[in-house]
């Protein structure tokens, strides 16, 4: 195993890294299937999927220009533009004068966006707790220290599986 999440070339892989790769795919798809059914069901009571991801980036980063927030969420600047532009008619995030540049503008959550933020983290918290409640407490103890570390992994090598896909499918490998 490479210490740090740091991958082996792929020409370097063994067919059970490979077949690892695929069970974490496979898990990981079966999670995203479930995450948008839940998304989709959270967008017919009022909540974007995004507004969730950008309000927690926003608190998280301080006070930000749209461009840092679209680097933190992996996303194109105009498509964040557009749902900041949202979340500021709805009263979730504010614009104020850039303290480093005043004639630039940072965004930030507001007391509403806030609340909501909470609010929605609180629920999916309980939700949650729900699925692993009859867990013995060692193994939720461990899984969470393994999910944590592999978020973080994740995040890290994130650039990289991105541009790894983007150049698989120009090639046609997918």
């Amino acid at each position: 195993m490479v210490a740090g999440g740091s991958g082996a070339p792929a020409a370097e892989l063994t067919d059970a890294d490979t077949e690892v790769g695929r069970r974490l795919a496979g898990a990981m798809f079966g999670l995203g299937k479930q995450q948008a059914s839940l998304a989709h069901r959270m967008s017919k009571t009022g909540v974007d999927r995004s507004t969730i991801v950008l309000l927690k980036h926003m608190v998280a980063l301080g006070p930000c220009r749209s461009s840092e927030l679209a680097v933190a969420v992996h996303s194109d600047p105009s498509t964040v533009s557009r749902q900041v532009a949202t979340l500021v008619r709805d009263g979730l995030v504010e614009r104020r004068a850039d303290p480093e540049d005043g004639r630039a503008s940072v965004l930030a959550p507001t007391e509403t966006g806030l609340e909501l933020l909470e609010e929605q983290r609180r629920r999916l918290g309980l939700a949650l707790a729900r699925v692993v409640r009859q867990w013995e407490p060692e193994d939720v103890s461990r899984f969470l220290e393994l999910l944590e570390r592999f978020v973080a992994d994740h995040e890290r090598a994130l650039p990289m599986l991105i541009s790894e896909c983007a150049t698989a499918r120009s090639e046609g490998e997918n």
